[in-house]
């Protein structure tokens, strides 16, 4: 899917020539003239970011990159301004914006922001697929396997896990390979960074392991 660039500002002689230098540029482009007109129309599921004017009637362009945050957090956000506010692109770059520009800003420098932004995305959105893969191998698991895993990724030998359990040390085998193979992993050491990954266990465990 292409991803698609919002502008969002109710300067529409602004909105007008940025989206069709955006165009020209081979970008495909949506245009709004409110922050309210793009929450409506926007797919969060939709790749892409946003260039959102920090001033407009209605929700200010901080109200919308708030929202943005609770409905689409992988969503990149540049904002656009004429007037410079520092204390307000402070408060927008610790609210997670990837650029700020003065609308004087020139060609250049709103591409390098839009694929800065763009690349972002990418590398969020794949990590947060991943993640959701490797919750679903999880979440595959049987019940005794789960339990199996559980004092696999803290270290526990076989022999612990069966005393632990109440099984025989030749059954652990066959749970721990199962384990194994059901992640899709070919070492302990994988199987514990899934875990760490899924909050299993604190990162600080998930050291390399045998």
């Amino acid at each position: 899917m292409k991803p698609v660039i919002h502008i969002v500002d109710d300067d529409k002689s602004y909105r007008t020539a940025t989206a069709r230098l955006l165009s020209a540029h081979g970008l495909t482009v949506e245009a709004y003239e409110s922050g309210d007109h793009f929450l409506a129309r926007f797919s969060a599921c939709e790749p892409g970011c946003v260039l959102l004017d920090l001033q407009m009637p209605g929700q200010s362009g901080l109200q919308i990159q708030r929202r943005l945050c609770e409905l689409a957090p992988h969503l990149p956000v540049v904002f656009l301004t004429g007037e410079g506010d520092i204390k307000a692109s402070v408060e927008a770059m610790k609210a997670g914006a990837k650029d700020f520009l003065e609308k004087t800003s020139s060609t250049a420098s709103l591409m390098e922001a839009i694929d800065r932004a763009l690349i972002q995305y990418e590398r969020q959105r794949a990590g947060h697929d991943r993640l959701q893969a490797q919750r679903a191998l999880v979440a595959g698991l049987s019940p005794r396997e789960a339990e199996v895993f559980q004092l696999l990724i803290r270290g526990r030998l076989n022999k612990q896990i069966a005393y632990a359990l109440g099984i025989s040390e030749r059954t652990v085998k066959v749970h721990r390979h199962q384990v194994m193979e059901k992640l899709a992993v070919r070492s302990l050491a994988e199987a514990v960074s899934i875990a760490a990954n899924v909050g299993l266990i604190g990162k600080d465990m998930a050291s390399p392991v045998g």
